[in-house]
């Protein structure tokens, strides 16, 4: 057995880990690999196998995609850290991706830039983020130009008509029916507004009536053309669904990965800033959120959530430790960047989720 080393070494060797050689061996892609009692041993001169991930990208040029609007709660800062989730090819094959919250949709599009998956379901609720989405798919070229004529026009206006015209701009989009013929003008009024409004936050009131206050920005890009039309591209194939999460029950299955993103359960009795929607997404709403993790779970599908870590601000806090019990939670460093109080802004602890 000269001529053979043990997996450990492999790994070393290759700066794999061991499990991973294992997997290898297993699937028989390392030439001369045999298994000596309960280890592998392999040819000392074999050649480390092609990743299949990497075929992945085989003869797919990765083209940069970025969300199409700010979000506050945005998970670009965690996309690091997402990825790591994604499962190597070698373990479990992955042929469908959900993201039955998609928000802003930072994880969909690097997952879009990156790997060739068979079918992509999104959903959302809100029904005029939705819209928008739907416009980027369908009508890219008319928003991009609806898009330019709003952006010449805002730019070249002093700070005090800049004023003024956001908030008639946003008087009109809380006035205009959302319907076939106001589609593309309610998409352009929701990025415009999105784009100005303070911190990019999406927030309304229990009327239903967006009511953000004007952001400060000298130079806003409001019509990001070459990203506008490479999302679109990118959305071609994609599933969008305006509708509770709980929709996308029959998409999933044992091959799919879901990453879900609720409005996170506020940390501190003062930090509950944003609704997203008329409808408050409360401690009652989390737990039936956990009843459907359990249900795809129960069908063997790949799920990642991210919450807020109540522990930041109070240490007894365990409801999300009791709720998902059943699961891995592991916490990140991530970044607060709104809060009324400043020397509360900053780094924090999020949760990740997983089976």
């Amino acid at each position: 057995m000269s001529d053979f080393i043990s997996a450990k070494e492999v790994a070393v060797k290759w700066n794999i880990s061991q499990r991973r050689v294992a997997v290898l061996c297993a699937e028989n892609r390392i030439d001369g690999a045999i298994m000596v009692g309960n280890m592998w041993v392999i040819p000392k001169n074999a050649k480390k196998p092609v990743d299949k991930r990497t075929l992945r990208y085989a003869n797919k040029k990765i083209v940069e995609l970025k969300p199409f609007v700010k979000w506050v709660g945005g998970k670009s800062q965690l996309i690091g850290e997402l990825e790591k989730y994604l499962p190597p090819v070698g373990e479990k094959v992955l042929t469908k991706y959900a993201e039955p919250m998609v928000g802003g949709g930072a994880l969909l599009f690097a997952v879009l830039a990156k790997f060739s998956i068979k079918q992509i379901y999104i959903s959302d609720i809100n029904s005029e983020l939705i819209n928008a989405y739907n416009a980027v798919k369908f009508n890219v070229e008319t928003l991009i130009q609806s898009l330019t004529d709003i952006q010449s026009e805002y730019l070249k206006l002093d700070e005090t008509e800049r004023k003024n015209f956001y908030y008639c701009a946003r008087n009109k989009y809380n006035s205009l029916e959302l319907n076939e013929q106001t589609k593309i003008e309610k998409a352009t009024l929701f990025i415009f507004l999105n784009k100005t409004c303070f911190n990019g936050l999406y927030r309304v009131n229990k009327k239903g009536q967006f009511n953000v206050p004007m952001g400060a920005y000298k130079k806003p890009v409001i019509c990001d053309e070459k990203n506008l039309r490479n999302v679109s591209k990118a959305l071609k194939n994609v599933t969008i669904v305006c509708g509770d999460y709980s929709l996308s029950k029959e998409f999933i299955d044992k091959n799919t990965f879901v990453y879900l993103d609720p409005p996170y359960r506020p940390i501190s009795e003062t930090s509950s800033f944003t609704a997203y929607s008329a409808n408050a997404f409360d401690d009652a709403e989390q737990i039936r959120l956990a009843r459907f993790i359990d249900e795809i779970n129960a069908v063997g599908a790949k799920i990642v959530l991210s919450n807020s870590d109540p522990q930041n601000d109070n240490p007894e806090d365990t409801f999300f430790e009791e709720l998902y019990k059943a699961y891995k939670i592991n916490k990140v460093e991530a970044l607060r960047m709104i809060n009324s109080n400043s020397d509360k802004r900053g780094k924090i602890k999020e949760l990740l989720i997983c089976n």
